[in-house]
């Protein structure tokens, strides 16, 4: 059918994905396009694929379901993020939405229906899980004040990227990079990296290990 929703599943345990295929190839408007392990393949996937709605896991290697979300949306601005997270917490609800997702629910909800949140991310619609609380509260004005950018560089820096490999993967010079670091700790009032990685933390930008 021409009018089917194309989805890609992205999570690194491929039993997982193998659930949320179960779960959605049933529908005959939803038709499940391909599958990534991680969000760097998420990115090159939806750039071969073009899928509609990328299904997205939260915490993943090598890039995870924020960044990942950024990455797509910069490249194909009218793909629908939907997040599948096991963290509750609203910092990383947050940081979903504030990445470009529309949708963020919880894998461990037992009343989860998968197809009906692809259909209405797909359609435009911002779905959250019931379970939740809202996060559309005031973040501290530090944190607010930071741009996307700073955010996403803030996030790369806590989980341990150097200012070239950070560089790689953004696709910006080192001493771009270096000022966006500086800038980062002249805006929080931190002078060591260390500093950094607990304010990330406590944000929601990453994993505790």
């Amino acid at each position: 059918m021409s009018d089917q929703i194309t989805v890609l599943l992205v999570d690194d345990h491929a039993l997982v994905r193998k659930g949320f295929r179960r779960m959605v190839e049933d529908d005959p408007e939803i038709s499940v396009v391909g599958e990534a392990g991680s969000g760097l393949e998420a990115v090159q996937l939806s750039q071969q694929l073009k899928p509609r709605v990328v299904v997205m896991d939260m915490a993943m290697p090598e890039m995870d379901g924020v960044q990942a979300t950024r990455e797509i949306l910069k490249r194909m601005p009218k793909t629908a993020i939907l997040i599948l997270s096991m963290f509750s917490q609203e910092n990383y609800v947050r940081n979903a939405f504030d990445a470009g997702a529309l949708g963020y629910i919880l894998k461990n909800a037992d009343d989860i229906d998968l197809a009906t949140a692809i259909k209405e991310v797909a359609g435009g619609k911002r779905v959250l899980d019931p379970g939740l609380l809202t996060a559309e509260r005031e973040p501290d004005d530090l944190f607010g004040r930071l741009t996307q950018r700073e955010k996403q560089i803030l996030q790369l820096i806590a989980e341990g990227n150097s200012n070239k490999e950070i560089a790689a993967l953004l696709g910006l010079s080192v001493n771009t990079v270096a000022v966006h670091r500086a800038n980062l700790m002249d805006a929080l009032g931190m002078h060591r990296t260390a500093e950094l990685v607990v304010y990330a933390i406590r944000k929601g930008l990453m994993r505790m290990p």
